[in-house]
């Protein structure tokens, strides 16, 4: 029989707990990932009690009163605090999501679980690389690529051709759906992943754009396009609402398509 060990240093440890202050109304508590890559210890699990009496509805109102009031030394990405930047992108109760507008009380279980997103490499406690991810989307060169003479002013699109890109143009590149894909996690290093290839989409489909068909051969592989298996995690998850998996196939239905 095959056993299989961790890396050293890789198993998660109980933390610290930090209790309510007394008497505390609405105690909850808050199970978050603790990684300090500086200390060379094991990754744990720290607990926090926090009153909601005296606190916001949502996940990030949270962290910030932790790190505000309890643990100074809590690290983790935040911005816009409205759904739009993708900063504070992290795995809560199980499900990626923007801790902004993820509400406390949607969060099951008795404790709010909270961890970093899942498959990429952590730099400490919540935040992690995005560098891989951002080299993966500089590859599918996301700007606008013409032959054409530079119009005197915009280039134009009928209301029709602007509607292609709607659910594609409101994505925010969080990662939440790439890093909530199996297939992204079996082989992140060659498959582009939802995000990214939603966004190739939203190039191909813009009627200004010229370079459909070299962006189209530059998918043409086995593994930046089509390691994916339709298992719907990317729409299930996708904080703005928007389907990876429906503009993932049509970038396969167009491979197809040129082919005939």
């Amino acid at each position: 029989m095959v056993e299989f060990s961790l890396p050293k240093n890789s198993r998660v440890q109980p933390g610290k707990t930090w209790p309510a202050k007394p008497g505390a109304k609405r105690p909850k508590k808050f199970q978050i990932y603790r990684y300090d890559p500086d200390s060379g210890g094991n990754p744990r699990i720290d607990t926090y009690e926090i009153d909601l009496a005296d606190c916001g509805p949502m996940v990030l109102d949270a962290l910030i009163k932790i790190k505000s009031e309890v643990d100074s030394t809590l690290t983790f990405r935040r911005s816009c605090r409205e759904g739009v930047c993708g900063s504070c992108a992290m795995n809560m109760g199980g499900h990626n999501g923007l801790a902004c507008i993820k509400a406390i009380e949607d969060v099951p279980g008795e404790a709010v679980t909270i961890y970093p997103l899942p498959h990429m490499s952590v730099i400490k406690d919540l935040v992690t690389d995005f560098e891989p991810f951002w080299a993966q989307y500089e590859s599918i060169s996301p700007w606008l690529q013409t032959r054409s003479p530079v119009p005197e002013k915009e280039y134009r699109q009928s209301p029709e051709e602007r509607a292609r890109l709607d659910g594609l143009w409101e994505c925010i590149l969080c990662a939440c759906c790439s890093t909530s894909c199996p297939s992204y996690w079996w082989n992140g290093d060659r498959y582009l992943g939802p995000a990214v290839l939603l966004q190739s989409y939203r190039w191909i489909v813009d009627s200004r754009d010229e370079a459909t068909g070299e962006r189209l051969d530059e998918l043409e592989d086995p593994f930046k396009l089509y390691r994916c298996h339709t298992i719907m995690n990317c729409t299930n998850t996708c904080p703005k609402g928007l389907n990876p998996a429906k503009a993932i196939a049509e970038i396969k239905k167009k491979m197809v398509e040129r082919g005939l």
